[in-house]
């Protein structure tokens, strides 16, 4: 059974029956909810009513949050012309020292940019990056020629999304500490971007259930209503 604290216990209380609620009423009960000792991450998740074993029901996509995530984005790239990744502001940057590195086992940062002829090289870190979601890839605008709009978009608070394997999706929507107004426009933006990526095999009920919640508060159901397509 697991113990939970004095504070989720409140949060408990103040959410009530936890009825589906629209989204902005959702935002604001959340928070209204105790804090915790650390700016906690907020995030929608999604039960979506898809086959996570076929392949052309898989989803995945990216988010521009327009009041970005709150969190320092740590990005690395992939590129002959290191200097250029460096200028635009990435944390990292190389080809073949940059993948011994990774190879070595240094995995400190969030997202990987690659340039379009790098990839030759750096599909050799499949197997590493690939489990932890940090492979580059052309959908989700990771690989690219035009590393400077890349890194300063992924800086800026683009987020990426993917489905596992259990049907389940999970996208940052920001921190407690965001205002109430900012924090709905990014959940908003979340929400319009996992519905514009079902997948065109599913043909009939594509969400089963939406809710929000922070790092340590319980998850406020959120109207299906508001995916309406």
């Amino acid at each position: 059974m697991i113990k939970r604290s004095k504070r989720y216990k409140k949060s408990l209380e103040v959410l009530g029956e936890n009825k589906p609620k629209a989204l902005a009423d959702a935002v604001k009960a959340l928070q209204t909810m105790p804090k915790a000792g650390f700016d906690e991450t907020v995030e929608l998740s999604f039960k979506l009513n898809v086959d996570p074993k076929q392949s052309t029901q898989m989803v995945r996509g990216t988010v521009r949050l327009p009041n970005g995530s709150g969190k320092k984005v740590r990005v690395i790239v992939f590129t002959e012309n290191a200097q250029v990744a460096l200028d635009a502001g990435a944390d990292k940057a190389g080809l073949a020292d940059l993948i011994k590195e990774i190879e070595g086992g240094w995995m400190d940062f969030d997202v990987a940019v690659a340039t379009t002829s790098a990839m030759k090289e750096v599909r050799k870190l499949a197997r590493v990056l690939g489990p932890r979601g940090l492979m580059p890839n052309p959908k989700s605008g990771t690989v690219t020629d035009d590393v400077a709009a890349a890194v300063a978009e992924v800086k800026a608070g683009r987020v990426e999304y993917k489905m596992d394997k259990t049907s389940n999706l999970v996208v940052v929507v920001g921190k407690r500490s965001f205002a109430e107004d900012k924090l709905l426009e990014n959940a908003r933006a979340a929400l319009a971007s996992v519905i514009h990526a079902r997948p065109e095999a599913i043909k009939g009920k594509f969400i089963n259930s939406i809710t929000i919640s922070s790092t340590m508060s319980p998850g406020l159901k959120v109207s299906l209503s508001e995916a309406a397509e």
